[in-house]
């Protein structure tokens, strides 16, 4: 157990997040996250549905007894349903754990709040980790251009961007791009997150559902 204000805030025993990737951050490789002490979110964009969602929801629910949460994108092309439907189905469903991504959550924060959830929001610039911060998100994920997902177009580095970041805002900061070991989660710490966001490292383990031979 590595105990920081992220892993307090969340109830986890490591200060790991599960990156959310499409089409692979489904219930068997969130729950097995969950179940080995870290932190995993389903990705709503791939259920076309509100049904879909909440039996995403109930299955992880039945395989594990620990924290998950939903993650929703806000890119417009992401997004199956409007995001406040997606909304609606996870408080619905009772979980306590958000993140979004994509586009400032700022029409959301209202209806998030009410609803006692723990919000993660994940961005890629300085300047949007201090407008983050400045709307009450609970915790501030930032990823640099190492990351698998969705860097921003400036192009910085993780190196650059960390320090940067925990040294302008007061919530938590999960650092992601280029994170995959014990060495890399020191690192981060050692530049002022509180955790790590590592996605491209779960890729290769049994529960990902992605074929043995990709």
């Amino acid at each position: 157990m590595l105990k920081t204000r992220m892993t307090e805030l969340l109830g986890i025993e490591y200060p790991i997040q599960c990156g959310t990737m499409m089409s692979v951050s489904k219930p068997e490789l969130v729950a097995a996250v969950a179940n080995a002490g870290g932190l995993a979110c389903l990705a709503a964009a791939i259920y076309p549905t509100q049904e879909e969602l909440t039996e995403a929801i109930e299955k992880t629910r039945g395989l594990t007894n620990r924290p998950f949460g939903v993650n929703i994108s806000l890119f417009p092309a992401l997004m199956p349903q409007p995001p406040e439907e997606m909304l609606e189905t996870i408080i619905r469903a009772g979980v306590k754990i958000l993140e979004t991504a994509g586009r400032s959550p700022q029409p959301y924060r209202e209806m998030i709040s009410k609803a006692g959830m723990i919000h993660i929001h994940k961005c890629a610039r300085v300047r949007d980790a201090i407008k983050a911060d400045s709307m009450g998100v609970d915790i501030v994920s930032i990823v640099g251009t190492e990351c698998g997902g969705h860097p921003s177009m400036e192009k910085v580095t993780s190196l650059v961007l960390i320090p940067k970041a925990a040294a302008k805002i007061k919530a938590p900061l999960i650092a992601g791009g280029g994170f995959g070991d014990g060495r890399t989660l020191l690192a981060a710490l050692a530049m002022g997150a509180e955790g790590i966001n590592m996605g491209t490292r779960f890729l290769a383990t049994q529960e990902c559902p992605l074929h043995q031979a990709d």
